[in-house]
This record gives C-alpha cells, sequence and structure tokens, in this order.
C-alpha cells in the first residue's frame, strides 16, 4: 500500500545532482552510524503506522493525503542542500522555482500581473491578506459564520476589529443579512470562503461583487480549501458561476498542501494588483540583499522558508499542470464526482438526514433522531462504530436548522454531524464500501441506543450515551 518503487528514482536524482557538482573540490559527508541510524528509523516507522491511515481510501476524515509521488521525491532532493526561500541567496533555483509556482496558480486563477509568495500554511497567508487589506481598505473585517476560525484569531492578533455574518440554508454567507451588516457602515474587507471546512461550502461571489459595487469594500477570498476546484468540469451551475468569478477579487489563498497534492505545509497567497506586494518588500533584512540578476524576495511574514517545498510544488505542476481537462483536474473532477455518488446514497436512505449537496467534495449528515441531542449523540456513536471498520470520518458542528424543525433545534443551536472528506481520486472506486459501513455502523448504534433505552428502570436517570461517547472518543 506503501509506494517504495520510486525510491529508486530518488537515488538516480541524487546521482545526477553530484554530478553537475562535480567541480567541487572533493569533499566526504560526515560518517553515519547505519546500526544506529535503522534502529531509529524503525522506531519512528513503528510510531507513525499508529496514526489513522492518512493515505487508505477509507480515511475519509480531516482535509489530509499523501503528496503525489514527485512531489515527495523533490521535497527529499531539495532537502540534501535545504535552501532557504527567505531571500534569493538562500536558494537562487528554488527561489526561481517558487516563483515559477506562483505564477502558474495565479495563471489558473486568472491573473498574469499580480503580487503573491508561497506560505507555511493558510493560516499565515489569510493573515497576511487581511494586514494589507486593513491598510488599503481601513475599518471592519467580516465574514461568514461558517468561515474558518483563523480569521477571528489572526484578526484579534493585528489587532483588527472582527464580524460573523449568518449563513444560508446552504451554509453560505447570507446575502441580505450582509447587505444589511454593510448598510450600517465601517466595513472595510469581506472574506469570501471558498470551500468551508466545516462542509465545502461555496460562498456565491456574483451577489457579493454586486455589494462591491455599492460599497466599495475589498473582497479577500479564503480558497485555502477549494481554490483548485474552478478546474473541475462536474461543479454545480452555481458553483461553476462563482469560480468563473475567482479573478474578480482583491486578493485570494489557495492551499496546495490540500488538493495540490504537495507535503504540510504550504499556501500561496495572491493579490490582484502588483502594487500590494510594496507591504512586504518593504521589510527588508540588511543580510538578505538581492542578487543583480534575480531581485531582492518578496517573502511575507516569515523570513526562513523551507525552500524544498517550493521544489516539490513546482515538480508536482511540471508532471501535472493544473489545466482544465488535464490529469490533475480528472483527480479533482473524480473527488468531486465521489462526494455527489455518498451524497445521494445517504440522501436515498431514512436512516440519514443529509440536508446540504456537496458544493465540491465534502458530504455531511446525521442520523434522524428526535431532538438535535440525540442525533450528536449517535453521531459519536456512529464515528465509534465506523473507526472499527477501518472507515474513518470527522464530526462536524453545524446549525441545528438545517436538520429539522423547530422542535428539534429546541435544545440545542448547533448539532454534531458526520463528515466525510472525499478528497482523493481513488474515493471515487470506494463510495459503496464507505456507505456500506455507514449503514452497517449506524444500524449497530441505534440498537444499541434502543436497547439502551428499554433496559433502564422506570423512573431511573439515564446516563446519555452521548457523555460516554464523549469519552471514549475524545470529542469536545
Amino acid at each position: 500500500m506503501l509506494d517504495k518503487d520510486t525510491l529508486a528514482l530518488l537515488c538516480g536524482a541524487l546521482a545526477s545532482m553530484e554530478r553537475e557538482l562535480a567541480d567541487l573540490p572533493a569533499f566526504s559527508p560526515p560518517r553515519v552510524d547505519a546500526d544506529g541510524l535503522a534502529i531509529v528509523l524503525n522506531d519512528v516507522a513503528a510510531r507513525l503506522a499508529g496514526d489513522d491511515p492518512f493515505f487508505h481510501p477509507l480515511y475519509a476524515a480531516q482535509m489530509q493525503q499523501p503528496p503525489h509521488a514527485v512531489a515527495r521525491l523533490a521535497y527529499a532532493l531539495a532537502l540534501w542542500t535545504n535552501p532557504n526561500n527567505h531571500a534569493p541567496a538562500g536558494g537562487r533555483a528554488s527561489v526561481r522555482m517558487e516563483r515559477e509556482a506562483v505564477a502558474r496558480i495565479a495563471g489558473m486563477v486568472g491573473w498574469d500581473r499580480f503580487a503573491g509568495h508561497l506560505c507555511g500554511g493558510g493560516t499565515i497567508a489569510n493573515t497576511e491578506a487581511l494586514w494589507v487589506a486593513s491598510r488599503t481598505h481601513p475599518g471592519v473585517i467580516v465574514a461568514s459564520e461558517e468561515s474558518h476560525y483563523s480569521h477571528a484569531r489572526m484578526s484579534g492578533v493585528l489587532g483588527l476589529p472582527f464580524e460573523t455574518i449568518a449563513t444560508d440554508r446552504a451554509l453560505r454567507i447570507d446575502g441580505e443579512a450582509l447587505a444589511a451588516r454593510l448598510a450600517r457602515g465601517g466595513v472595510g474587507t469581506v472574506v469570501a470562503t471558498i470551500g468551508s471546512t466545516a462542509a465545502g461550502a461555496v460562498d456565491a461571489l456574483p451577489p457579493l461583487l454586486s455589494l462591491r459595487e455599492r460599497h466599495g469594500f475589498r473582497l479577500h477570498l479564503d480558497a485555502a480549501y477549494g481554490g483548485y476546484f474552478g478546474l473541475a468540469d462536474n461543479l454545480s451551475q452555481a458553483t461553476r458561476a462563482t469560480f468563473a468569478l475567482l479573478a474578480q477579487a482583491d486578493s485570494i489563498v489557495i492551499d496546495p498542501h490540500k488538493h495540490g497534492l504537495q507535503p504540510y505545509g504550504v499556501s500561496c497567497v495572491l493579490f490582484r494588483d502588483p502594487a500590494d506586494g510594496r507591504h512586504f518588500r518593504d521589510i527588508r533584512s540588511p543580510c538578505a540583499l538581492g542578487d543583480d540578476d534575480l531581485p531582492a524576495h518578496e517573502t511575507g511574514f516569515e523570513c526562513s522558508r523551507p525552500g524544498a517545498s517550493a521544489v516539490a510544488l513546482w515538480a508536482t505542476m511540471r508532471l501535472l499542470p493544473p489545466v482544465a481537462h488535464g490529469e490533475f483536474a480528472a483527480m479533482l473532477r473524480a473527488a468531486r464526482a465521489a462526494a455527489v455518488a455518498l451524497h445521494a446514497r445517504l440522501a436515498a436512505d431514512d436512516r440519514f438526514i443529509a440536508p446540504i449537496e456537496p458544493d465540491l467534495d465534502m458530504v455531511v449528515w446525521t442520523v434522524r433522531a428526535a431532538d438535535a441531542r440525540d442525533a450528536s449523540a449517535l453521531a459519536l456513536d456512529v464515528r465509534g462504530e465506523c473507526a472499527k471498520r477501518d472507515l474513518h470520518l470527522s464530526l462536524a458542528e453545524l446549525p441545528s436548522r438545517l436538520f429539522g424543525d423547530a422542535a428539534f433545534c429546541e435544545d440545542r443551536e448547533r448539532t454534531i454531524g458526520l463528515r466525510a472528506t472525499l478528497m482523493k481520486a481513488d474515493h471515487a472506486a470506494w463510495v459503496e464500501a464507505i456507505y456500506a459501513a455507514v449503514r452497517d455502523a449506524t444500524d449497530v448504534a441505534v440498537s444499541r441506543r434502543r436497547r439502551f433505552s428499554s433496559e433502564a428502570p422506570a423512573g431511573a436517570t439515564k446516563t446519555r450515551p452521548s457523555r460516554v461517547a464523549n469519552r471514549r472518543l475524545g470529542a469536545p
């Protein structure tokens, strides 16, 4: 199950790189204790084997998948020199590769003139975008209630005011609620989420762009999760309409370490106006000046940054160009098709409530129950039963109104549901196996809950299974 065949390619590439360095004076690297190294590596392997099997199609919990072989090998190859992309002097080749890779991502969005660079992750990338926004459009930053929690957190770090806007039944930012907030004034930046982390929801851009025409705010797109899906040709009409408008945003963040098949951590922040790059180029190190043939590098908040990330990304896009109808786009199409198929199976099954058709490749649902509390308890139990069947799902806390009427929502405003993240192309072939495991696990959990209720003595206070499940599964 773990690719080992490509390791021979790494040895060949190392030999090729060594030949390029043949003009250097002879040098012998420090000796390594091979026996000791083997012991430690085997210990590491044993530790890592204790993780969930992130590489397997039955892993559909968090937004994790292994990097493509070309990314893994190119990253490893770069570690033999360990370039630092803080400035050209730290890695002339990897800095050039970063610029070319970032330009490919910008081209995918539709920009040929822009500012941008790689970051260590989506949190840093979004923070940089908000920081620039605060300088060009001072005021309150607003995002939907389903936006990533890091926007509120990092706005606080930056000392910027932040507010949330209600979402609609599809978990997209509510246009009417946003319009009402804009009418009160004081908003400088609106963050649109292009693939929420809870459900993969894509905020609709057409109404947001209309509101920008009237109110003049800055529009930032957090497309850390969903940014690549503009290449997929099987999106819904509404989602397709949003991806067709990405180029009209003022800034955008896309994470190659999610759907871009890269190792953690690498994100890309892009600004439509090339002049926005001045905010970063003004931050200079006296010991990291540019070379004559390679001007000073735009590095953002981070100083030392792994050149290996840029090398891996460049190599991946060289092998799998991010273009429509290519091999890479086919992977996104397969992931989206898997989500649509699983949602259809769940929605047609009376055991479940699957209220949201997936915008991208995430599916959320809950077990049909009398109220939000019982549904939440069952979700915890079902996740545990699925794990016994080697199916790994995650939990998502969503508005209770999605799953039931007013009576269902009385005890809790939010319900814990189940989420499947089907971001691997292989997931398309495993939909029936995933559905069967969910179905069987649900039958066991529901039967156990009924038995527990029927066996409790009359008048006795029943210990809720949700509390037991919380302790067992480590849930909040």
